[in-house]
């Protein structure tokens, strides 16, 4: 006759082992979802985790009862406990108890449990094994099931989409409350990370990133809380002005990462490329050569051939040496792999700014039949700063994705 094991520690054992996995749990003024979150929490996490676990209430200067219920539910359950901040902000809770907690692996969730329980272990196993350093996660993979308004579906991938411009990210999903992170990687990040409320996630994602370490993501099945208090404009607003900072502090070198990857003993997880900021400036001073040299171009094969053709052929001659300068200048990209599939993608970007300069020159044409090659080129040359902004964007999010460092050492 087949038996069933239970996943539930045995009490004895709890006691004389460490602490394996502690389970944080901000919340503010959440009286009415409070218990009834965390129990289901603990029931599930002894019916169905194999290790031992602790569940840390994260009071942040709630002014209802919550206070009061959390710690009911803490003289209850030995497994929980509360820890009481007089101050608000997520992110300064997350911080105040990881730094404090003896537990191998620290995660957090939302109170609303809007994450399926069942992606914990999966989440949380990578980390316990040591094959890697944080986890997420992410409502954006081909398997996760979510079911939430299109408001927030849209502004959650405009968001993400916005770290992989501005800040090269290569994670998918910074804002599902849902992570995991190994506690000797969160003592040498903590100290770094400065946001105190919703940018916390993304500002310790990307630092993690930047130093080399490991992100495990984990596809989950979601629930949109339609009670949410979470102020979506004012959170956005402040998510961009982390974005900003955080990429300043990157491009400034103010960030300490050479020396957290050899205290990590990690290898550069990003190109020598550099940050956004480099990027520009390289890309800029690539632009302002290449433009010298399309101006020259064109100003001698006008005398040749009429002004649509001269267009043409000087771009076309420029933007093949753009994009070999960019190539190994802005984007750090060495060596003859990828070199015929980089140009291809590059004459694409062209055709679009050759798209945009010609149609400038045609409405010209149209406007003013009888032009100076002068007034063509000044035309010519503003639908270029145009273009060339989209050239970047294209540049940096397609022609040369973030690639690995070993591809950036070749």
């Amino acid at each position: 006759m087949a038996t069933t094991t239970s996943l539930a520690p045995d009490p004895f054992l709890v006691a004389s082992r460490p602490t394996v996995l502690d389970v944080v749990v901000p919340v503010h003024n959440e009286e009415h979802d409070l218990e009834r979150s965390v129990r289901r929490l603990h029931d599930y996490l002894v019916a169905h985790f194999p290790y031992t676990f602790r569940i840390t209430i994260a009071d942040n200067a709630s002014t209802d009862a919550t206070l009061d219920i959390a710690r009911k539910l803490s003289d209850e359950l030995p497994e929980v406990t509360v820890v009481r901040l007089e101050q608000k902000g997520r992110g300064r809770a997350l911080h105040h108890v990881w730094l404090a907690s003896e537990a191998h692996v620290l995660s957090y969730m939302d109170v609303d449990l809007s994450t399926d329980l069942a992606a914990l272990l999966p989440l949380v196993a990578p980390l316990v094994s040591g094959h890697s350093d944080l986890a997420i996660g992410t409502r954006l993979a081909r398997s996760s099931r979510v079911a939430r308004g299109p408001k927030r579906e849209v502004i959650s991938r405009c968001y993400n989409l916005i770290l992989r411009t501005a800040l090269s990210a290569k994670f998918s999903d910074a804002q599902c409350g849902f992570k995991a992170i190994r506690a000797d990687r969160a003592r040498q990040l903590l100290p770094l990370v400065e946001d105190t409320g919703w940018f916390f996630d993304t500002e310790l994602l990307v630092l993690a990133e930047r130093v080399g370490l490991r992100i495990h993501e984990v596809p989950v099945d979601w629930v949109d809380d339609p009670d949410s208090r979470v102020d979506i404009v004012a959170t956005a607003v402040e998510d961009l002005k982390g974005i900003v900072r955080i990429g300043r502090a990157l491009g400034s070198g103010r960030l300490p990462l050479a020396a957290l990857r050899d205290r990590a003993a990690v290898e550069p997880a990003v190109p020598a490329a550099g940050s956004l900021i480099q990027q520009l400036l390289r890309f800029a001073v690539v632009g302002v050569f290449c433009t010298a040299a399309y101006v020259l171009m064109y100003v001698l094969l006008r005398d040749v051939m009429p002004a649509l053709w001269a267009n043409a052929t000087a771009l076309l001659a420029t933007a093949v040496v753009n994009t070999a300068l960019n190539r190994r200048v802005t984007f750090g990209v060495r060596g003859p792999a990828g070199q015929l599939r980089h140009q291809a993608r590059g004459l694409a970007v062209f055709g679009l700014g050759l798209g945009l300069a010609t149609g400038s020159l045609l409405l010209l044409g149209q406007l003013d039949p009888g032009a100076s090659p002068w007034v063509e080129l000044s035309v010519l040359v503003t639908a270029n700063v145009f273009a060339t902004v989209l050239r970047f964007l294209l540049f940096r999010a397609w022609v040369f994705p973030r690639l690995s460092a070993t591809t950036a050492k070749a």
